[in-house]
């Protein structure tokens, strides 16, 4: 059944039939409209990068966060209610240079310029716009690009059983606790918190903090989702770099990407600061360790050091024989279940106080 309303313009009201999938939308907090989704990027003092995607359709930003289960399970299958654009056309101008790309088959894409002043540490406000067929700017995205402080170290991080309870071995228990949880309810390991703000602060001060890179198996749906989990559980702030898009067919298989692009992320994040050793930091449940202990091999000198999580006693053998090849390395690793333990290694090998 159709219902009216009334929409008043300068001349005479006229009536708006709205549909049961307008009342859908709305119920469900979607919207139609073009949209240029832009996630936090990273540079250097010569280079800048940021990633987005063009959408069609997409969910709004959440504002419940009661513990409920339906509301929790709704507010998830939102997050893959979503409809890329291919061949999409957008820019981003830098000084008098025009940054031009295409989206992708899943609406993505990466803009990447060289700048031409050095800028200023911190965050630098984007906007990227879309064109239309004629060159027309049709709509803005606005988004920022992290440039980093010149600090001695970077960390580059795992989410999910890193720092945040995922149950990654398990895709039942997996979904059961995204289905019943949010962003606000979820928990991270106790102690984590402690050892990622003291690993922020390392050798440096709070005023210049350590860089962190959050490189995960996880979708770009959860984006929104994970930004909110890491500022509610005050882990420091950082960029990131997830994994291909998810519309709503493909939900069930959540965090079950490919995990080969996972190194060729890491790497590009490596290359982009020649001057800092970074420290990685993983879990067992999946292909952190042989990721890991290759980026060490190589880039020789680079990893100062690595943490890995045990969290999955069947692979526990497999993890340890390929974190002893670190050895060879010269590259120190903890093979941690809790953080204290990750703590009193970072002290041992001199990165904490």
């Amino acid at each position: 059944m159709q219902t009216t309303k009334t929409k008043y313009n300068h001349s005479k009201p006229e009536q708006v039939r709205i549909t049961w999938k307008q009342k859908l939308m709305q119920w469900l907090r979607l919207t139609s409209e073009l949209t240029v989704k832009l996630y936090n990027g990273y540079g250097n003092t010569q280079n800048s990068i940021i990633y987005g995607h063009v959408l069609s359709l997409r969910p709004l930003s959440r504002k419940n966060y009661r513990k409920s289960l339906l509301i929790n399970l709704l507010a998830l299958i939102r997050l893959f209610i979503v409809r890329p654009v291919e061949g999409a056309v957008v820019q981003l101008k830098s000084g008098e240079t025009l940054i031009t790309t295409t989206t992708d088959a899943g609406g993505f894409f990466k803009l990447e310029w060289e700048t031409e002043t050095p800028p200023v540490f911190g965050l630098h406000e984007v906007e990227v716009e879309l064109l239309n067929a004629a060159g027309q700017v049709i709509k803005t995205g606005r988004g920022s690009v992290f440039i980093p402080h010149l600090t001695q170290y970077a960390f580059i991080s795992d989410i999910d059983d890193t720092f945040l309870i995922s149950h990654s071995s398990s895709l039942r228990k997996r979904l059961l606790v995204l289905f019943t949880n949010n962003a606000r309810s979820r928990k991270p390991f106790e102690g984590v918190v402690n050892h990622y703000r003291l690993l922020m602060n390392a050798q440096t001060n709070e005023a210049e903090p350590n860089p962190f890179f959050y490189v995960s198996s996880s979708e770009w749906n959860l984006y929104d989702y994970l930004v909110e989990f890491i500022r509610v559980n005050k882990l420091p702030e950082g960029v990131f770099l997830l994994n291909t898009l998810k519309i709503f067919s493909q939900m069930m298989k959540t965090g079950q990407n490919n995990h080969a692009t996972k190194f060729t992320r890491i790497v590009r994040v490596l290359e982009a600061f020649p001057n800092q050793k970074f420290v990685l930091l993983g879990d067992s449940s999946q292909h952190d360790p042989e990721i890991y202990a290759s980026l060490a091999e190589h880039f020789p000198g680079k990893i100062h050091a690595v943490y890995i999580r045990d969290i999955y006693q069947p692979n526990r053998g497999k993890v340890a024989k390929i974190l002893a090849k670190l050895e060879d390395t010269g590259v120190p690793f903890c093979f941690f279940t809790h953080s204290s333990d990750a703590i009193s290694h970072s002290r041992k090998i001199g990165l904490i106080e």
